[in-house]
């Protein structure tokens, strides 16, 4: 057996003008998910600042992982609209105007 190695068997390298196309890192892949640095603005209401947080978890997950995000977000905004809209209760007894003492 001989201990030289054939050309053939010798894997080509880059040269320094030419990139190994292997190498490349992944912050480098354009399809990877990258957040996209959208300012949030704070509404003044806990219920729907906390929904409109929740959009940054899209961030970092693949588009098909964003609709679980967007209709969750979505359910949540409903349901603090829904609940601006809910009725106080039973209006309070009226109060008399002419009090005599």
């Amino acid at each position: 057996m001989s201990d030289s190695v054939s050309e053939a068997e010798v894997p080509p390298q880059a040269s320094a003008t030419e990139p190994a196309r292997e190498a490349a890192a992944p912050e480098d892949d354009p399809a990877a998910p990258a957040p996209l640095y959208v300012a949030r603005t704070s509404t003044g209401n806990a219920e729907v600042d906390a929904q409109l947080d929740r959009l940054a978890d899209a961030d970092h997950l693949a588009t098909d992982g964003h609709v679980e995000v967007y209709e969750d977000v979505h359910r949540g905004l409903r349901d603090a609209l829904t609940a601006l809209d809910a009725r106080p209760g039973p209006p309070a007894p009226p109060t008399s105007y002419d009090r005599r003492s």
